[in-house]
């Protein structure tokens, strides 16, 4: 068993993230991406999904990017979705 860096719970299924040459130990999702998640610049959300990069800064989405000055950011890239889809 090992016990998670977040909660010290020590659990029989705790799982290992290798990450940056680090090796972390968890027993949930939940506690690794209270570690592991950046949080958005803007809003102040953990960014579980892709989030969005600009100059060098993390963001949830595009609206929270152009908030904090992002010009160039869009939620969509335009294609237009298909009928029945």
């Amino acid at each position: 068993m090992a016990r998670c860096e977040v909660c010290g719970n020590d659990y029989d299924m705790s799982f290992e993230v290798h990450a940056q040459g680090a090796v972390h130990v968890f027993d949930s999702f939940e506690c690794a991406i209270q570690r592991m998640a950046p949080i958005c610049e803007h809003c102040g959300v953990r960014i579980v999904g892709h989030g969005v990069q600009a100059d060098r800064r993390w963001f949830c989405c595009a609206h929270c990017a152009r908030e904090e000055g992002a010009e160039r950011i869009v939620d969509r890239v335009g294609i237009p979705m298909q009928q029945g889809a």
